[in-house]
C-alpha cells in the first residue's frame, strides 16, 4: 500500500514538473542545482574534503528554485495563474507572494562559477587545485556538475615583520604590532586572514596616533618555492609611502557645535564656551558643558587615537539627544604640522514627546493580551541629557493553551524612571579618557494593580536605584544596591479558597499570607561576544541578596533577635542566583539551530523557609517547556490534583530551576518559518516540605524528575510582528510513578481523549528565546 502511494505521488510530481518546463521560454532549461565532485589528493583528510564540499555547495550560484521532492512548486505557482494583466492586480500579487520566477540554466554562469571556485580555493591555500564545470540537460531540466582536483592546502611556516632597519617611532610601532598577529605558524594559508591582519595593523597604528595610515599600505610577500605545502610570509610596508602616514598626530582644538542644522538659531552672533579645553557652541543653552566633556575622550595635547574617535561617537549617540552626530578632523594649516583640530556637529532632536501605544503581549505563563499605554518622555530634563519617562498603562490578559480554563487578568500600571548619563554616587568619578562608555544611574518607581478575575487581587509598589556600565563592547554590568518591593494580595474569592481547602490545604496559609516586603541588592552581567558568520553565543547572570537590611532594622525596632516583621509586614531573606546561556548555530541559509540553558538557585534563610512567591521560579508555557501549561510542572514530582488545577494555579513554583531548550528553525520563505523543538526541566523547593511534601524538594535524584516535551512550530513573520504557533506534547511526566514517567509509548494521535490531555497549543508573539 505504501509503495503504491509513493509511486502515485512520484508520478504526480513528475507530470507536474513536465507542466512547469512547458511554460519555460523557448530553448531554455530549468536549473535544478549543482553537484560537487571532488577528486582529492590521498594526503587530504576526509573531514577537510567534506568541509570544502559543503562550502562550495553553499558558494555556487544561482540557487535553484524552492522544491519539494524535486518538484519546483513555487515555479508552478508562478505560472498557474497565467500572465498578469495589471501591474497591481491579483495575479501580480499572487506571483510575488507565493510564486517564484524560474531559475534558468546558463553556460556563462557555470563558467563564471568555475573561475570563482578556483579563486576561492586558491585564497584558502589550495594553490595547485583546478576546477572545471559542465551542464547535464535532460528533458529541459539542467544540472551543473563541478569537478575539483583538490591538492593539499599550504600551511604558514615563518612569519616575519620587515622594517628594513627602520628605527623610527613608526618602525618600532609596526614591530610592536607583531605581538598580536593573526598569522600563526602551522595554520592554513588564508587570504581572509591576511585581510584581517592588514586591518588589525591599521587599527593598532591608528590607536597610537598614526592618523593618515591606511590598511592598503600593508603588503604581504609569500614564498612557497623552497618548501613543500608550506609558505613563508613577510609583512612589509609599501615602498614610497608618504611620510604623513608614518607620523603621530596630536589633538589641537576641540569644537562642539550643538545646534548644527537648527534653523531657529541665529548664527550671526554666537558665543562659545570653553570647558576643559573644549570649545562649545550652544546658543540656546540646551546643555551643561559637562555633558560634552564626559562624552568626548579627546583632550588638547594628547595624541590622536581611533579608539577615542569611536568611543566618543558612540557616547554622543547613546545620549539619545541628537538625530545625527558628525565628526571631522582638520589638519592645522602650517608647515610640517602634526596637529589636528576636531569638530563635532550635533543635530538635536525634540526632547519632549507624548506617545500612545497599543500593543500585544505574550508571557512565559501562557498569558497573551493587549495593552494600552500612554508615555511621556523628556530626553534632557535638567540640561544634562537626563532621560525622564512616566507611563500609565492598562491591559487585559487571557491564558491560552493546553486545556487551561480561561483566566482574564486586568492590569493597571504607573511607572516612572529617571536615567542620568553618569554615576550619581560620591567619591566615584568618570574618566572620559579611560572608560569605554558612559555609565548611567537609573531611579525607578512603579505601581501595579492586578485583578486575577475569579481568584484574587494584587497590588505592588516598587522602587530601585541602579548603576549600569560597560567594560567593553561585549560585557555590560548592572548593580542595583537598593531595590524595594511591597506586594499585597487580597480579596480572595470563595471558589479559590474552597479549591485550596479541598485540593491543597497545606498551601492555603502561604497563599493567604502574601503581604511581603522584599528589600534586596542585585548584581547582573551581560556577555555578548561578537557573533561569527555561523554561530552566536550569549551569557547573562545575576545574584540577588535580600533581607539583611530589613532584618537589622527589624531587630533594632523590636529589640529582639527573633523579629519576623518590619512595620508589621513580613519581609523575605534569601540569596538568589541565575544563569542564562544561549548558543545558536547557522546550519545553512535556511536552517538555524538555537539552544538555551537556564539555571536558577534560591537559598532562603533566617525567617524565610522559601523564596517569596514573586521571586520563585516557574516552568511551562509558551516561552518555557511548551508541552506543559505554565506552572503545570513541579516542584519535583508534585502533582496538582483536581479538575480545576489549571484554573487555580496559585503557587506551583519552586526555589530552584533547571531548564534546557533546543530548537531547529527552518525558513520556508520570507513569511513562513517552521520549527522542531525539545524542552526539558523542572523546579524544586530548596528545603521546605510543608507546601508540596518531600517530592517537591531538590535531591540527588533530581534528574529523574525532569519534565520533557517536544513539538513542532509554525511562525508567521509580519516584519514588525512574529506570530508563533507551537504544538507540543509531553514525552516525560515527572509527577507520574517513577516507572511510568516516560509516556512516548502512550502517544496516540487517533485518540480524542489523548489529544485533549496531551496536545498543548501555544500561541505567542515573538520567538521563545
Amino acid at each position: 500500500m505504501i509503495q503504491k502511494s509513493a509511486l502515485y505521488i512520484g508520478l504526480i510530481l513528475l507530470l507536474a514538473s513536465c507542466s512547469v518546463t512547458k511554460k519555460l521560454p523557448a530553448g531554455e532549461s530549468l536549473y535544478t542545482g549543482a553537484d560537487i565532485k571532488i577528486k582529492a589528493d590521498s594526503s587530504i583528510k576526509k573531514s577537510e574534503i567534506e568541509r570544502v564540499n559543503a562550502e562550495l555547495a553553499e558558494f555556487v550560484r544561482p540557487k535553484p528554485n524552492t522544491a519539494i521532492m524535486g518538484f519546483p512548486y513555487r515555479v508552478w505557482l508562478y505560472y498557474v495563474m497565467g500572465e498578469p494583466r495589471k501591474p497591481k492586480g491579483f495575479r501580480t500579487w499572487f506571483r510575488r507572494k507565493f510564486g517564484e520566477p524560474p531559475v534558468l540554466a546558463s553556460r556563462g554562469v557555470i563558467n563564471a562559477n568555475t573561475k570563482q571556485i578556483n579563486v576561492l580555493l586558491n585564497n584558502q591555500g589550495f594553490f595547485r587545485t583546478t576546477a572545471s564545470g559542465d551542464i547535464i540537460d535532460k528533458n529541459r531540466l539542467a544540472k551543473a556538475v563541478y569537478t575539483i582536483n583538490l591538492k593539499p592546502q599550504y600551511l604558514l611556516d615563518s612569519i616575519h615583520f620587515e622594517t628594513d632597519g627602520d628605527t623610527s617611532v613608526f618602525g618600532k610601532a609596526l614591530l610592536n604590532t607583531q605581538k598580536r598577529t593573526l598569522l600563526v605558524k602551522g595554520n592554513p594559508y588564508n587570504y581572509e586572514t591576511l585581510v584581517a591582519e592588514r586591518n588589525r595593523i591599521e587599527r593598532e597604528l591608528k590607536q597610537r596616533g598614526f592618523y593618515y595610515f591606511r590598511p592598503d599600505y600593508v603588503i604581504f610577500k609569500a614564498d612557497s618555492m623552497s618548501k613543500k605545502t608550506k609558505v613563508d610570509v613577510s609583512v612589509e610596508i609599501k615602498p614610497n609611502v608618504a611620510q604623513v602616514a608614518k607620523k603621530i598626530y596630536y589633538i589641537n582644538d576641540i569644537h562642539v557645535i550643538a545646534d548644527y542644522g537648527d534653523l531657529r538659531v541665529d548664527t550671526t552672533n554666537i558665543k562659545q564656551t570653553n570647558y576643559q579645553g573644549i570649545d562649545i557652541q550652544d546658543p540656546l543653552n540646551r546643555y551643561r558643558p559637562k555633558v560634552f566633556a564626559d562624552a568626548i575622550g579627546f583632550r588638547h595635547g594628547r595624541n590622536y587615537s581611533s579608539r577615542f574617535q569611536d568611543v566618543s561617537l558612540s557616547r554622543l549617540i547613546n545620549l539619545k539627544n541628537f538625530k545625527f552626530v558628525k565628526n571631522k578632523f582638520e589638519l592645522v594649516p602650517r608647515s610640517d604640522s602634526a596637529l589636528l583640530d576636531v569638530y563635532y556637529y550635533l543635530t538635536p532632536q525634540k526632547h519632549k514627546s507624548l506617545q500612545a501605544e497599543l500593543s500585544g503581549s505574550s508571557k512565559s505563563n501562557n498569558f497573551n493580551g493587549t495593552d494600552i499605554a500612554v508615555n511621556w518622555r523628556n530626553l534632557n530634563l535638567f540640561r544634562g541629557a537626563e532621560i525622564f519617562t512616566i507611563s500609565a498603562s492598562t491591559g487585559l490578559q487571557f491564558q491560552v493553551g493546553g486545556g487551561a480554563n480561561a483566566i482574564n487578568n486586568s492590569t493597571y500600571k504607573v511607572a516612572t524612571s529617571l536615567t542620568l548619563p553618569r554615576f550619581a554616587v560620591p567619591f566615584i568619578k568618570f574618566n572620559p579618557t579611560r572608560n569605554q562608555s558612559l555609565p548611567s544611574t537609573t531611579f525607578n518607581v512603579n505601581y501595579e494593580y492586578i485583578n486575577r478575575g475569579n481568584m484574587y487581587r494584587t497590588t505592588s509598589l516598587s522602587g530601585s536605584l541602579a548603576y549600569d556600565w560597560s567594560q567593553n563592547s561585549t560585557l555590560r554590568h548592572t548593580f542595583t544596591p537598593l531595590s524595594i518591593s511591597y506586594v499585597r494580595t487580597f480579596d480572595f474569592s470563595f471558589d479559590y479558597i474552597n479549591y485550596m481547602i479541598m485540593f491543597a490545604p497545606q498551601q492555603l496559609g502561604t497563599i493567604l499570607d502574601q503581604n511581603t516586603i522584599i528589600p534586596s541588592s542585585i548584581y547582573q552581567f551581560f556577555y555578548n561576544p561578537r557573533p561569527t558568520k555561523s554561530s552566536s553565543f550569549a551569557l547573562s547572570g545575576s545574584i540577588e541578596i535580600a533581607g539583611n537590611l530589613a532584618s537589622a532594622l527589624a531587630k533594632s525596632a523590636n529589640s529582639t533577635t527573633e523579629a519576623q516583621t518590619l512595620f508589621g509586614v513580613g519581609y523575605a531573606r534569601y540569596i538568589r542566583s541565575d544563569l542564562d546561556m544561549r548558543y545558536s548555530k547557522t546550519i545553512n541559509s535556511k536552517i538555524k539551530w538555537a539552544n538555551r540553558v537556564m539555571l536558577g538557585f534560591g537559598l532562603p534563610y533566617g525567617n524565610s523557609n522559601s523564596l517569596p512567591f514573586p521571586k520563585q521560579y516557574i516552568v511551562g508555557g509558551s516561552n518555557s517547556i511548551r508541552a506543559f501549561v505554565a506552572r503545570g510542572i513541579g516542584p519535583g514530582a508534585y502533582y496538582a490534583s483536581g479538575d480545576n488545577a489549571t484554573t487555580f494555579l496559585g503557587a506551583q513554583a519552586g526555589d530552584m530551576k533547571l531548564e534546557m531548550n533546543t530548537e531547529l528553525r527552518a525558513k520556508v520563505n520570507d513569511f513562513i518559518q517552521g520549527a522542531l523543538f525539545v524542552d526539558a526541566g523542572n523546579v524544586w523547593m530548596y528545603k521546605d516540605e510543608v507546601l508540596y511534601g518531600a517530592d517537591g524538594v531538590f535531591g540527588k535524584d533530581f534528574y529523574k524528575q525532569l519534565a520533557i516535551g517536544a513539538g513542532v512550530g509554525l511562525r508567521f513573520d509580519f516584519t514588525y510582528l512574529l506570530l508563533r504557533f507551537d504544538l507540543a506534547t509531553p514525552l516525560r511526566k515527572p509527577y507520574l510513578p517513577e516507572a511510568e514517567r516516560w509516556v512516548i509509548k502512550d502517544i496516540d494521535f487517533s485518540s480524542s481523549d489523548w489529544r485533549k490531555e496531551n496536545l498543548i497549543l501555544n500561541i505567542a508573539i515573538g520567538l521563545p528565546f
